[in-house]
């Protein structure tokens, strides 16, 4: 593209304020503007918000369609939650005047698996209006979904997929410590997990973003969450977890195809984890195997995929696309 890409951001919570920083600081983009229900936030500079320079940014609105009305943004960085169907609805505004969203919704790396219906209308509405919809982020988004598909691309055949993330989540923000339970009793952990509150969003779509890669028509889907126990006083800058509280999560999903193709997740996301690492072994000829030492930073890199995802999602056609679907190079052509 010969132009800078005009960009703003819709939410303005840790991921958000810091996907400016990085834009700010790249001269592909242009900020124009903000989005955010807090009523603190609505009408200040995204500069005095997020403490950008000065002359960077435009101003925070309460809606889309007050900051369309001022701004028409090539693109919007949407930041503001974990279903498929609120952050459609929340979207749909964008799409209809043919926007490109990269959105950091678990749900949305592969929609079909939820909200079939809704994705179905999303795409229509894109390829009439020619908006473009991306869901990504570091897991779901590329360690155990995107990684494994790339590095299936070596193989002669591949007959299995295990991926195992291990995340210290003492260094992560304090939504995601809270998301995996800590300090909560293990029941009310479990419970809030069953009640779709709680735990890793978006690990059964990994799955599915994989089969999909894969060709591998999948059976049932089976997911199981335990709570992993502080066995000793654990503090954060947000959270004082005492013995026999949680501090965070073992979660597993798995799924055999109608071939006998096996694929397993395995996620554990806990406080003052040791030893934290990404591997991903492929059952393939020839056999391959990928570790990744301390792990892929989850909070910087989610922003670094979010951003550099942008203008790959501008080079596609229009409609509900996928990571598969983007063109593997960051830089463009």
């Amino acid at each position: 593209m010969s132009h800078s890409i005009k960009v703003a951001q819709f939410g303005l919570g840790p991921i958000g304020q810091n996907c400016l920083h990085l834009l700010a600081k790249d001269p592909r983009f242009e900020i124009v503007g903000a989005v955010d229900i807090n009523p603190q936030f609505v009408g200040q500079s995204v500069a005095e918000v997020c403490g950008l320079a000065e002359n960077l940014g435009g101003f925070v609105r309460a809606s889309f369609e007050d900051l369309w009305a001022v701004h028409q943004p090539d693109a919007v960085l949407h930041t503001a939650g974990s279903r498929a169907s609120t952050s459609f609805a929340q979207c749909r505004p964008m799409v209809e005047r043919g926007v490109a969203v990269v959105s950091s919704c678990e749900e949305l790396l592969f929609p079909w698996h939820r909200a079939p219906d809704e994705t179905r209308m999303m795409d229509e509405l894109c390829r009439r209006f020619g908006g473009r919809i991306l869901g990504t982020g570091v897991n779901p988004g590329f360690v155990l979904d995107v990684l494994p598909v790339v590095l299936s691309t070596v193989a002669c055949a591949v007959r299995g997929v295990q991926g195992t993330r291990v995340v210290n989540a003492s260094l992560r923000r304090q939504p995601l410590q809270k998301k995996i339970g800590s300090g909560l009793a293990p029941e009310e952990f479990r419970r809030l997990w069953r009640e779709g509150k709680a735990g890793h969003a978006g690990f059964q779509e990994s799955l599915c973003l994989l089969a999909h890669a894969l060709q591998w028509k999948m059976g049932a889907i089976t997911e199981n969450l335990e709570p992993v126990l502080a066995e000793r006083e654990v503090c954060t800058e947000f959270f004082h977890v005492q013995p026999g509280q949680t501090r965070g999560l073992h979660q597993t999903v798995s799924a055999v195809s109608d071939h006998g193709c096996r694929i397993h997740l395995d996620l554990t996301m806990a406080l003052d984890e040791e030893s934290p690492q990404d591997r991903v072994i492929l059952d393939s000829e020839p056999a391959l195997e990928m570790v990744v030492p301390g792990g892929v930073s989850g909070d910087r890199a989610t922003v670094a995929s979010l951003v550099n995802a942008l203008p790959r999602l501008l080079r596609t056609a229009p409609g509900v696309r996928l990571m598969t679907d983007l063109p593997l190079t960051v830089g463009e052509s």
